[in-house]
């Protein structure tokens, strides 16, 4: 689609489409999300459709790509730096693959854990290592990462609940996957946080959802981009 230069557009009437302050796109002016704006002789910045144009491209890469990315990708365009641009969105893309298959591991392995034998009573880290074939000291690399978080005893030694198993459990099938610890981790705390394997299905549904909500804002914002560049520098 290309965009027709015309008369200029006034800060509030950019603002006002998108229901932002005047300053806000000065702000992004400033900032390089915008191409640089003409000057009237008083001082006044001039602003065209292209600028119209750019505003609407950069609001649509930020539900795609996040804010700071967004600003990297606009302004890597305004420095005529089109590599650096599609390198930033080549970037996000990947981490939404990253995301997906990190999520579809995640579902798996709370699946798994349904057909795991209960847990009746507290265990010994000893007990706990012969359970999932590790060594004691493997369960006390992932205490230090946050991953398991045991009760003590007087005596200082741990001793592992059945929600513990339950986490240990979890670790144990992501690192398999090659997961790093501190990712482990993260998911691991979710699962603590929510109360169980049962609530962490509604949260992995709606973190599906918002993966496929930013997939579709990517291709929207693709689209928006290319007719942004083709407003700058129409394509023969």
């Amino acid at each position: 689609m290309k965009v027709a230069k015309v008369s200029t557009v006034r800060p509030a009437d950019l603002a006002r489409e998108h229901g932002l302050s005047a300053q806000a796109v000065r702000n992004y002016e400033e900032a390089g999300f915008l191409p640089p704006a003409g000057r009237t002789p008083s001082g006044y910045r001039v602003f065209t459709e292209v600028h119209a144009a750019a505003l609407r491209t950069f609001l649509a890469l930020v539900p795609a790509f996040g804010h700071a990315r967004a600003g990297q990708i606009m302004n890597a365009v305004h420095a005529g730096s089109l590599d650096d641009a599609l390198e930033w969105i080549d970037r996000g893309h990947e981490q939404l693959l990253r995301d997906r298959s990190t999520l579809d591991s995640v579902s798996r392995a709370v699946q798994d854990l349904t057909d795991v034998e209960p847990v009746l009573g507290p265990r010994t880290i000893g007990e706990l290592a012969r359970r999932l074939g590790v060594t004691p000291a493997t369960l006390r690399a992932w205490e230090e990462a946050g991953i398991l978080v045991p009760a003590r005893e007087r005596t200082g030694y741990r001793v592992f609940r059945a929600e513990d198993v339950r986490d240990a459990e979890l670790a144990h099938l992501l690192r398999r996957g090659g997961y790093p610890l501190a990712h482990i981790a993260l998911v691991v705390d979710q699962v603590r946080t929510a109360g169980g394997t049962d609530t962490l299905g509604a949260a992995l549904a709606d973190w599906r959802r918002r993966l496929t909500a930013q997939g579709l804002a990517m291709l929207a914002a693709a689209a928006r981009l290319n007719e942004y560049l083709n407003a700058r520098a129409p394509v023969p």
